[in-house]
C-alpha cells in the first residue's frame, strides 16, 4: 500500500491545490478533515472520500445526511455544535464565577460559524455574556486577544484548521492575558490551555480506518452511515490552572478523564 500525506499548515486555502493533486494521481481513497473533505467533494465525484473528523458534516454540506450520506463521501462527525453547551457548562463547573466568554472563531470555516451562533443562543440561558471574537488568518488571533484583555472572563476556542496550527500561541497569548481558555480536545490544551472537552481524536482516526478497509473492499462510501463519537474526555491543566491562580473545585477534578500536573 502507497500513502500520499499532504498537509495544509492551517491554510485552508490550499485544500483545493491538495484535493486537485489527489485526484489526478487517482488515488484508491481520500482521507482528510472535515474541513478539508468540502474541497475534496468538489475535485471528485468519484473517488471515495473518509473524513475522520468534521465539526457538522451535513450542515457544512458535506453529506446529505447522517443515516445515508450519498454520493462518494461519509466518515465521522464530531458532534461540534451539539456539544458548544456541553463545554461551556464545564467552563462553569471549572470556574463557578464565570460572568462572561469570548468565543474565538474562523469566520471563514462554516463549521465555527455554526459553533458560535450556538453558542450565542446558549451563553444567556447559563447566565453567561459571549462576546464573539473572529478570526480569518494567523495574523488577526494576537490584536483579537489584546483586545478581549480585561473585558472577558474566559475564552472558548473553536476548533478548525487554523485553530489547529495557532492553538499553542493561543494558549500563550491567553495566559498572559490572564484568560482560561476552553477547547475542544485535549490535544489543544497541552500548550499551556486550562480544559478540554470533546471526542478522542485518535480513536476516530482508527475508526476511519476501518471505514477504509470497508471501501477497498468494496463498499460505497454513500452507503455507509456517518458515525458519531462514543468516548468523550474531560481534561484539566492544573499547571495552567495555577499559573492563572485557579482553584478547581475537588469535585469537577474527580470528575475528569485525565488531570495533566
Amino acid at each position: 500500500m502507497a500513502i500520499e500525506y499532504r498537509w495544509a499548515e492551517g491554510r485552508n486555502e490550499r485544500f483545493s491545490e491538495i484535493a486537485a493533486e489527489f485526484a489526478r494521481l487517482k488515488v484508491d481513497v481520500i482521507v482528510t478533515s472535515g474541513g478539508a473533505g468540502i474541497a475534496a467533494k468538489q475535485a471528485t465525484s468519484t473517488i471515495p472520500i473518509v473524513f475522520a473528523i468534521a465539526n457538522d458534516p451535513v450542515g457544512i454540506g458535506l453529506v446529505e445526511s447522517l443515516a445515508r450520506p450519498g454520493g462518494n463521501v461519509t466518515g465521522l462527525s464530531l458532534l461540534a455544535p451539539d456539544l458548544a453547551g456541553k463545554r461551556l457548562e464545564n467552563l462553569r463547573q471549572v470556574l463557578p464565577a464565570i460572568r462572561s466568554v469570548a468565543i474565538l472563531g474562523n469566520a471563514g470555516y462554516r463549521a465555527a460559524v455554526i459553533e458560535m451562533g450556538e453558542l450565542q443562543e446558549i451563553a444567556p440561558k447559563l447566565g453567561i455574556e459571549a462576546v464573539v471574537s473572529e478570526v480569518r488568518r494567523a495574523a488577526d488571533i494576537a490584536p483579537a486577544i489584546e483586545q478581549l484583555k480585561g473585558r472577558v472572563d474566559a475564552l472558548y476556542v473553536c476548533a478548525d484548521p487554523l485553530i489547529s496550527t495557532s492553538h499553542v500561541l493561543i494558549n500563550d497569548l491567553a495566559l498572559a492575558a490572564r484568560l482560561p481558555t476552553m477547547h475542544a480536545a485535549k490535544e489543544y490544551i497541552e500548550g499551556r490551555g486550562l480544559v478540554s472537552y470533546g471526542p478522542h481524536f485518535p480513536d476516530l482516526f482508527r475508526r476511519a480506518g476501518d471505514y477504509v478497509d470497508k471501501i477497498l473492499r468494496g463498499a460505497k462510501p454513500g452507503d455507509l452511515p456517518i458515525e458519531q463519537p462514543t468516548k468523550f474526555e474531560l481534561v484539566i491543566n492544573l499547571k495552567t490552572a495555577r499559573a492563572l491562580g485557579i482553584t478547581v473545585p475537588p469535585a469537577v477534578l474527580a470528575a475528569a478523564d485525565e488531570v495533566i500536573e
